[in-house]
């Protein structure tokens, strides 16, 4: 018999902040979705825009925690991925204390393993194969924390429609409303396998939230989108001219070889 979830805590960035379903006065999302699902629980999502591993870790988990939750949903990597000191050591340690943590209070524990992105937001050919490479990595150490700790995994590459424009925002960063449904639904059937009573299933019927225009498109391209690329080009560039160099003297395995097991990066026990 399924148990009835009565606190439900969403850690993560700005996916589960909800960025990308507009509504008015802010944001909604999968945690609001998500949440309906369980109408006699409290909810709790501390999540904040640009929040890395270690920023769930140290800043979100202690207000997790206190929240004493039945089920917690965990979506967190991609910011890492990003940036120039990405370090999979640290990312499994940071993972598997939040996991771990979270497990050991009692609540059943759904994270998610990443999707190819550079299929929806394009980019040059070297930040591409880099960007590759960092999330196999991210999904590597992801992998190895829910098969220690059980938790259960949403694989987004396996999300029916995860490539599909109507799935992404304006950004192509972050789902839209369909994509924050879907990807709401994803987690309380997780959930459900966990042993939680789904009351209400997520439904996939759009209800309107902010319409986005052509004007919407062409303003977040020139004054967020362009900006955004040059940033996260500069920070990820180093990583990038790796694969460019082996790629250019003929390695074959030029990716595969930008990243090692995670096994190979844990620090001994």
């Amino acid at each position: 018999m399924a148990d009835v979830v009565r606190s439900l805590v969403v850690l993560g960035d700005s996916t589960t902040v909800g960025v990308g379903d507009p509504v008015r006065g802010g944001w909604r999302g999968v945690g609001p979705l998500l949440a309906a699902s369980f109408p006699e629980a409290r909810y709790l999502n501390p999540s904040f825009q640009g929040a890395r591993v270690a920023s769930v870790r140290f800043e979100q988990l202690p207000q997790a925690l206190r929240a004493r939750p039945d089920a917690a949903v965990v979506l967190v990597g991609m910011n890492d991925t990003l940036r120039s000191d990405f370090n999979p050591v640290q990312l499994h340690e940071d993972l598997d204390a939040i996991v771990g943590e979270l497990t050991r209070a009692g609540a059943r524990v759904v994270t998610a393993r990443f999707h190819d992105h550079s299929r929806v937001f394009r980019l040059p050919g070297p930040l591409r194969r880099a960007l590759s490479a960092r999330v196999a990595e991210l999904n590597e150490v992801i992998d190895a924390v829910v098969r220690r700790h059980g938790a259960g995994c949403v694989d987004l590459n396996l999300v029916e429609g995860a490539y599909s424009v109507e799935t992404w925002a304006v950004d192509r960063l972050h789902p839209s409303e369909l994509g924050h449904r879907k990807l709401a639904r994803a987690f309380a059937e997780r959930l459900a396998e966990q042993g939680c009573e789904v009351v209400r299933p997520v439904s996939l019927v759009c209800t309107g939230g902010l319409k986005i225009t052509p004007l919407h498109h062409a303003a977040w391209l020139v004054f967020k989108g362009i900006p955004w690329l040059w940033r996260r080009g500069r920070d990820f560039l180093p990583f990038a001219a790796q694969i460019v160099y082996r790629s250019w003297v003929g390695t074959d395995q030029a990716v595969a070889e930008a990243h090692r097991p995670v096994e190979a990066y844990r620090r001994p026990s």
